[in-house]
């Protein structure tokens, strides 16, 4: 049973990285972003789920979490552009959970790496645990914005979009490159530590995007014409 199981998480990180890349790079909007960017959920959410499905079978917790969270990401940010403006329902108070429950672990797991005499905990770095405990906070401090204002509008949405796939991206990406790395590229390339130029890119995308985003509307926003010269 583990094989294609296996089998299948490889195949389905793999299209999920391209498709990924594809929807980031194509126009906002258009077509092909848009089949792109269903590509993208799907294998993501098989990927996410194929390893939540080992990691029971081999009662790893560690990995159960990470694929959790990934399926939430991921899941959360297409439930985000799918929906009207405004739309929220029930589901998002208890998905809110997944990242809360995520978060305070990370947090706990974190401290008692750093306190421990090799600085980790279940082979993962203090740091790591820190920076994905806050990521998941940051989750759950949106999705609690979001049910407070009554959904999310506008450039809100699209940023709320943005971040949470790209960070889905880069849970495969990381995975691949840096977790499996040794397992698929010759020892020279590891050497060099290029990998972690791919590995990291959805992250600078990520910023990259959420900026022009901000700068778009702020700059729309200043060439409205002043309520005393609209009609001049």
């Amino acid at each position: 049973m583990r094989l294609p199981i296996l089998a299948f998480h490889i195949a389905a990180g793999l299209v999920g990285i391209l498709s990924g890349a594809a929807a980031l790079s194509f126009r906002k909007g258009s077509p092909r972003h848009a089949l792109a960017g269903r590509i993208f959920v799907l294998s993501m959410l098989g990927m996410a789920a194929a390893p939540v499905w080992l990691a029971v079978m081999k009662n790893d917790m560690n990995n159960i979490g990470g694929g959790v969270l990934t399926f939430y990401m991921v899941g959360t940010a297409w439930l985000t552009v799918r929906r009207r403006e405004g739309e929220t329902s029930i589901f998002d108070w208890a998905a809110l959970l997944i990242p809360l429950a995520i978060g305070v672990g990370g947090w706990i797991n974190g401290v008692q790496a750093w306190h421990s005499p090799a600085g980790e905990k279940y082979g993962v770095p203090a740091g790591m645990h820190l920076f994905m405990g806050s990521v998941c906070l940051l989750a759950v401090a949106g999705d609690v914005r979001m049910l407070t204002s009554g959904g999310v509008f506008g450039v809100q949405r699209i940023a709320r979009h943005l971040w949470r796939m790209c960070f889905g991206l880069f849970f495969a990406t990381g995975s691949f490159f840096l977790g499996q790395g040794n397992k698929v590229f010759p020892e020279w390339i590891l050497k060099t530590n290029l990998l972690f130029i791919p590995a990291l890119l959805p992250l600078g995308l990520l910023i990259f995007w959420l900026i022009r985003v901000r700068f778009a509307n702020a700059r729309k926003r200043m060439s409205l014409p002043r309520a005393g010269n609209a009609y001049s």
